[in-house]
């Protein structure tokens, strides 16, 4: 019984996760390729099929093998993640929010792209 509920719940964020990844493919300001790996992750634990088949597919398979075996992110990604968070940033000060509230967002996602920069490339 606990272990069939502990492989539902590994299912239900494998989902949940390729799902968010589905929807950061039409909105521009959701991450795909992260969702997608939390995705493979929780696949692997859960649901080995949906994990063989994120490997093995055309588009998502590669990104998901290299961050596997070095933790590298391609040269596209990172400038599409950068030019991505940037505008966010941009956006963000429009919106009517606590400045401190503003300024952390914009600090975290620098934070982030300074990360993303230092990731080894395939």
């Amino acid at each position: 019984m606990l272990r069939s509920t502990i492989t539902m719940l590994w299912r239900a964020l494998a989902v949940l996760s390729l799902a968010a990844g589905v929807i950061g493919v039409f909105l521009p300001v959701v991450p795909t390729v992260p969702f997608v790996l939390v995705a493979a992750w929780a696949g692997s634990r859960g649901w080995p099929a949906l994990e063989r088949w994120l490997l093995e597919h055309a588009v998502y398979g590669p990104p998901i093998r290299q961050w596997r075996e070095r933790g590298a992110v391609s040269r596209r990604a990172k400038w599409f993640a950068t030019v991505a968070m940037s505008g966010s940033s941009v956006m963000i000060w429009f919106f009517p929010l606590p400045l401190w509230l503003q300024a952390s967002v914009c600090s975290v996602m620098f934070c982030v792209a300074c990360w993303l920069w230092m990731r080894p490339e395939p």
